[in-house]
């Protein structure tokens, strides 16, 4: 069994993260994204892996190699320019030898590749979609089915008096290759628009996956509600395994009268001055320094960063290697790029974001 993994968004709804880094490569708790993926599929067996990607997809190719550290080996397919979900599906067919699984690489989920795979054969189904059950149906597609799990028909985006299933698709797929000969060649093709309706009727089925977690981290709330779910262990990861032996790494420096919080992480190489507190759902990347009286709260902080004292963070990232000065209040989904410097006692909320390299002078934004 394959898997096609499509990589080829710009996530820019995560910039600045996403400024100067591909999304599968945001740093999320102590590995990059695209890492809980390839981790995932390969404790389901599927180890031979396509990435088809677009956007810096160099530096994917120079951070991830073959994938044999995650388990897996990989195979890069660069489109030629964008082309939809299923374009790209079709450019990669030349890899592709049998039945495969697809797969949205923008998506952190726990859910049971195996169970999905054994539903699509007992059904001699062409194409399986994974579906999930969210609790507001009224922002998504839904999907229909019938008694027998196979797919009834989409309802894109419904009233309140139009909702008769709360099954979402969860953006991984089993398919047949011959799933690959509805697509035409050379263009820009949506598989959600294009190729299930075709199906409908005709060997496309649902498997409902009740219980387990899926989220798109797309947003910077949803990145770190993800993070601090990875944290508690909501979702099934490796990281619960590290996390096993406490939340601070021993190469990590940490000074009298500092609190941190089980569901955390101070990773390799972290400097944690007098009196810090690191709250629930916070990460102190590597090599980050944090000086006397600062204060974590749902905050991500990406390795090299320093936190001078006094400062407040909650529910915010701060980038690779920026600063922030003393006395500064970050809040609300506040998103600072790599590299920047904020002046002291600014104070930053609302969604604020501050591109990669800016230099923010001293109380200079009170937002």
């Amino acid at each position: 069994m394959q898997a096609v993994i499509l990589v080829g968004g710009q996530g820019t709804r995560l910039r600045p993260l996403t400024t100067n880094r591909p999304k599968p490569l945001v740093p999320l708790v102590d590995r990059p994204f695209m890492a809980y993926m390839l981790e995932w599929v390969a404790t389901h067996g599927i180890t031979d892996v396509v990435m088809c990607c677009g956007f810096l997809a160099d530096s994917m190719v120079e951070a991830l190699g073959d994938g044999s550290r995650f388990g897996v080996q990989l195979t890069w397919v660069e489109e030629p320019e964008p082309r939809g979900t299923a374009g790209a599906l079709k450019f990669a067919q030349e890899h592709l030898h049998d039945r495969f699984v697809m797969l949205n690489g923008d998506v952190l989920t726990d859910l049971d590749l195996s169970a999905q795979i054994a539903h699509h054969e007992q059904a001699g189904a062409t194409g399986t979609l994974a579906l999930v059950p969210v609790e507001d149906p009224t922002s998504y597609g839904l999907v229909r089915l019938n008694g027998d799990s196979s797919v009834e028909g989409f309802l894109e985006k419904p009233n309140p008096d139009e909702i008769d299933t709360d099954l979402i698709s969860a953006g991984a797929y089993v398919l047949e290759r011959s799933v690959l000969d509805l697509i035409p060649d050379g263009r820009m093709v949506s598989i959600e628009r294009e190729v299930w309706p075709r199906l409908v009727g005709d060997g496309l089925y649902g498997c409902v996956h009740r219980g387990a977690y899926w989220m798109d981290i797309g947003t910077p709330h949803r990145y770190l509600e993800g993070t601090a779910d990875i944290l508690a262990g909501r979702v099934r990861t490796q990281v619960t395994e590290r996390l096993k032996d406490g939340p601070v790494d021993p190469s990590a420096t940490v000074a009298p009268g500092v609190i941190v919080d089980r569901a955390s992480l101070v990773d390799r190489g972290a400097v944690l001055g007098p009196r810090v507190t690191i709250g629930e759902g916070s990460v102190v990347g590597a090599g980050v320094r944090i000086d006397e009286d600062v204060i974590l709260e749902n905050a991500v902080l990406l390795d090299g960063a320093t936190v001078a004292s006094g400062c407040r963070l909650r529910d915010c990232v701060v980038g690779s290697g920026a600063r922030i000065d003393r006395g500064t209040h970050l809040s609300d989904a506040a998103m600072i790029g790599d590299g920047a410097t904020i002046g002291a006692n600014n104070v930053l909320a609302r969604g604020i974001r501050i591109a990669p390299g800016a230099n923010l002078p001293a109380g200079s934004i009170r937002f």
